[in-house]
């Protein structure tokens, strides 16, 4: 499976001089959504989205013809081809006072164009979601931490994930994180999940009447081969405010409290699975990032 390219990370910091994009992703999901595409497709535009967006302003492009774009592209390359009047025409029932489907349906073709020479025509995407099976078939996982893993890395694009961090990141902080909420609140906290040492050789843990369940998240540390210097780096993260090396994509703390900061976001009444996950305390080790206004 094919690499992402060292181009398209870039370090947190630099999200500071970017505009949100987080209501542009949302449309795109919805227009994907309304195309009838498979999430691979809904994926893979919304890496090339995020990708976009760090080269270049919302100031300058729409988000929403870049969303259009994107979405066009990717039936293109995975190969679930929409007609292009077909996008034309649901971009134009979700947005009102747009002009008419020809006209529309030319401005896709610009943006597309714009989008094309901003990827440099680099079409590679690698899903958190292919290194999940992996993780899922080498076993230690119940089929709850499976689908709860399996829906954060669908919500990791909505969030600027995959533009900051190596896709085995972004699995290894899915798989911690699924594991932490299926334990329950009286379990191992991150911080103890990412140490240098197993959560049950450093920390007492209050008596149960439930078998313990597997260290899952032990296990996804040893098994994407976080080492001894990898784990340090994260703990040092915290203390210096600009900085950033490959090492730093490797390490999953910042995307665990990324996350988190998505879903404390969220419209959490609404959401008892939401709920939950906003509910646990992010890495107290993690650089205090601050992405998202509450819902």
């Amino acid at each position: 499976m094919a690499g992402v390219s060292a181009q398209w990370m870039f370090p947190v910091e630099a999200l500071q001089h970017t505009p949100s994009v987080e209501t542009g992703v949302e449309f795109l999901f919805r227009l994907g959504s309304s195309l009838g595409l498979p999430s691979s497709a809904m994926f893979t535009a919304a890496t090339w989205f995020h990708r976009f967006f760090m080269r270049f302003s919302m100031e300058d492009y729409h988000r929403q013809d870049i969303a259009a774009a994107c979405i066009f592209l990717a039936t293109k390359t995975e190969e679930c081809g929409r007609k292009l009047r077909d996008v034309a025409r649901v971009f134009q029932s979700k947005i009102t006072g747009v002009d008419e489907v020809e006209n529309q349906q030319s401005a896709i073709l610009l943006a597309e164009e714009i989008l094309l020479e901003a990827l440099c025509f680099d079409f590679v995407t690698t899903s958190p979601h292919f290194i999940l099976v992996e993780l899922f078939d080498a076993g230690q996982t119940t089929s709850k931490v499976q689908d709860y893993a399996w829906s954060i890395a669908h919500d990791s694009y909505r969030t600027p994930l995959c533009i900051l961090f190596y896709p085995r990141i972004i699995a290894a902080a899915c798989i911690i994180l699924a594991q932490r909420a299926a334990d329950g609140p009286h379990s191992p906290s991150l911080d103890a999940r990412i140490s240098l040492s197993p959560p049950s050789a450093s920390l007492p843990t209050p008596p149960s009447h439930k078998p313990a369940s597997p260290d899952v998240s032990r296990f996804a540390v040893e098994y994407f081969g976080f080492n001894e210097t990898d784990l340090r780096t994260c703990h040092r993260l915290g203390s210096s405010l600009f900085f950033f090396s490959m090492r730093s994509a490797q390490c999953p703390l910042d995307a665990l409290t990324i996350l988190l900061d998505f879903y404390a976001a969220q419209d959490l009444p609404s959401n008892p699975y939401i709920s939950l996950l906003a509910s646990i305390q992010p890495p107290t080790h993690g650089r205090q990032l601050k992405l998202y206004e509450p819902f």
